[in-house]
């Protein structure tokens, strides 16, 4: 199954995107599920999550944390009490990692090549442990950027992931994950990743579609 594992919508607060449209747009284009990953906040991403009830697309849930060494992607979390910083950007790496490790939910860098000022991961990514993930594939990189945290998670032998980092409707499911075993939920979700059965892709359908 197939699964857009980065996607924001307005309740993210830097674009426009209804989440209808996202999860139309999805099942447009055959994907199995989206994950929200709404930035600073895991509680902002609940109204979309009734949307995909409504429309009959599976929607999870996670965040996307702002740390002073790039990006993470945070799954598994339920509230918004990971969060004991008491500010939304610059949170130290490592302390985060664990946190969220401490909560029972996974951490995965986010676009880590893609420069985005002094809060950029880039080859530092290799020294950074508790790790569940790599994102190789996003869809608002540049291949080259890409093709970084390809070599990036081989090297740490960590499974990929792929998320179209969507915030408007025609960049959703550019980039998405094929999930080796089923998932039905966001525990099943952290077990296919915590067992390497996925990989991150530029996904088929989206590169077909964007040609018609």
């Amino acid at each position: 199954m197939w699964i857009d594992c980065h996607c924001h919508t307005r309740y993210s607060y830097d674009n426009w995107l209804e989440p209808s449209s996202l999860v139309r747009r999805a099942l447009a284009l055959g994907l199995d599920a989206v994950v929200i990953t709404e930035h600073y906040s895991y509680e902002a991403s609940q109204p979309v999550e009734a949307v995909g009830r409504d429309e009959g697309l599976l929607v999870l849930r996670g965040v996307e944390i702002a740390t002073d060494a790039g990006h993470l992607l945070a799954y598994g979390v339920e509230d918004d009490g990971w969060n004991i910083w008491g500010q939304n950007q610059y949170l130290p790496l490592a302390k985060v990692v664990e946190r969220i490790n401490a909560l029972g939910g996974i951490c995965v860098p986010a676009h880590p090549f893609r420069e985005i000022g002094m809060a950029s991961l880039l080859e530092k990514i290799v020294d950074i442990g508790g790790l569940a993930g790599v994102e190789t594939h996003n869809g608002g990189n540049l291949d080259s950027d890409n093709d970084l945290a390809i070599e990036a998670a081989g090297l740490m032998k960590l499974p990929s992931l792929g998320g179209s980092d969507c915030h408007k409707v025609d960049a959703v499911g550019r980039c998405a994950t094929e999930f080796l075993q089923p998932v039905t939920d966001m525990a099943s979700f952290i077990a296919a990743v915590r067992a390497g059965a996925c990989r991150g892709a530029y996904y088929a359908p989206y590169r077909t579609a964007a040609a018609a």
